[in-house]
């Protein structure tokens, strides 16, 4: 056969090979559906894809077993490297709504562990006949950003736990404890080990929960009380950046402890309150929060409210306060300036506690290393807000992660810890004091 006469079939097959998304992106979407869809044997899988709005995406409709329509968008990487995994960049689901931060993270993990297994087999059951099409992934104007503010709330929760930790020890003794972020991770293994213990004794669901978050944030509370004892309170009159340089030699030790007692696998947690609320929806997007989601942010309601009180209306919230202006004269007045200032770490190290039960909890995962960047966004949440200040951390940690869920949602995700710090400076430039905070001279 002449080779003029194989050109016509050869730019075909070329064309036809163009054209569709990319069977290595449609095969990773696929297996993602397992994250979010229990029962995956009864999901009929449609076609995919390709998304119309990024040359990198794909979009894969399904059917559930009860036979609602539904559909995942899947972006990754458009760096490439050859041989190497595909690198998921975003993820949106009809039903969840945009899928950021640590649910991210994880999710990529998963489908790390998941890469070996079989392919998404074959529909069990095949759709109904009436069924209506798939529906495009398309979100109203106002229902996607409120879905974004309900995923941003829990991270929101947790950056205000934390830097209310660093605030009630910074306005306390005038230092930072860079330590909170490990505190944090020490909260959160302890809920994963506090939940496996009562589930052996022979709890299961909501039952153990009020258990399991007592017995973190307890034990949390203590370690944060040693911390003070055994590190800060014998540096803490001098005058020198010593006690920096101790409170990161203490985050290192913890994060190094915890490595060699649990090892650098990470340790998870089995998902409970999975069930989903409906608040919003229109033309096939749901805006949805979980109970999980209802619970965490009822928690920090409380854990605000409680600690107002205890700041405002007991004696340990006046011997806080008198410390906090003027810690010699305090001491002078009858006050016992060393268990007020080891009851404030130990309350600082509580707030950490919840904000390790939440993590646990919401995202379900916990490694030795996931305190360090938490950690610093919510020192920077605290410093936004003003340090020092308990409303001004609370208001830092909603403002930051407002900042970051909605970075993540409209713009490249892998700038979104830029534009946190360097709102972080912003803020530090035009008011070095914070949004809430004062400037004032302390006492010693």
């Amino acid at each position: 056969m002449p080779v003029r006469s194989l050109l016509p079939s050869l730019a075909l097959i070329l064309l036809l090979a163009g054209c569709g998304p990319d069977p290595g992106e449609v095969e990773t979407c696929r297996r993602a559906i397992g994250a979010f869809e229990p029962d995956m044997d009864r999901v009929f899988v449609g076609p995919p894809k390709s998304d119309p709005s990024d040359p990198d995406g794909v979009v894969v409709g399904y059917r559930t077993a009860a036979g609602e329509a539904r559909w995942i968008a899947c972006r990754f990487s458009s760096r490439r490297v050859e041989n190497a995994p595909l690198e998921l960049a975003r993820v949106a689901t009809s039903h969840d709504g945009e899928v950021t931060g640590l649910r991210l993270f994880f999710l990529k993990r998963w489908l790390a562990l998941e890469r070996g297994a079989p392919a998404v087999a074959p529909p069990a059951v095949a759709p109904p006949a009436a069924a209506p099409p798939m529906v495009e992934p398309r979100a109203p104007a106002l229902l996607y950003p409120l879905q974004q503010a309900v995923n941003g709330a829990v991270l929101g929760c947790i950056y205000a736990l934390l830097a209310v930790g660093f605030s009630l020890v910074y306005g306390i003794i005038g230092r930072i404890n860079f330590a909170f972020g490990e505190l944090m991770m020490l909260g959160a293994y302890q809920t994963v080990i506090a939940a496996v213990v009562f589930m052996g004794l022979g709890g299961a669901g909501w039952g153990i929960l009020p258990l399991v978050l007592l017995a973190a944030v307890a034990l949390t509370a203590g370690q944060g009380w040693s911390i003070e004892r055994l590190v800060f309170r014998p540096l803490r009159r001098t005058p020198t950046q010593i006690p920096l340089i101790a409170a990161i030699g203490t985050s290192i030790a913890l994060q190094e402890a915890v490595r060699l007692l649990q090892g650098s696998r990470d340790r998870w947690l089995a998902p409970v309150l999975t069930g989903r609320l409906t608040l919003a929806g229109a033309d096939g997007f749901s805006v949805t929060i979980s109970v999980g989601q209802v619970l965490v942010m009822a928690l920090t309601v409380a854990c605000s409210g409680g600690l107002w009180w205890m700041l405002r209306r007991t004696r340990f919230g006046r011997d806080n306060r008198a410390c906090s202006d003027d810690m010699a004269m305090a001491e002078l007045l009858g006050v016992d300036t060393d268990r007020t200032v080891g009851a404030t770490f130990a309350l600082g190290a509580a707030c950490a506690g919840s904000a390790g039960f939440i993590v646990a909890l919401q995202y379900g995962g916990v490694n030795a290393y996931m305190g360090t960047l938490l950690g610093f966004k919510a020192l920077a949440a605290a410093i936004v807000g003003g340090i020092g200040s308990v409303p001004g951390a609370f208001l830092g940690g909603l403002l930051i992660a407002a900042l970051e869920t909605g970075w993540a949602a409209w713009f490249p995700m892998a700038y979104k810890d830029i534009a946190v710090f360097a709102a972080l400076i912003a803020v530090l430039v035009v008011r070095p004091t914070g949004l809430l905070g004062v400037e004032r001279t302390r006492g010693d």
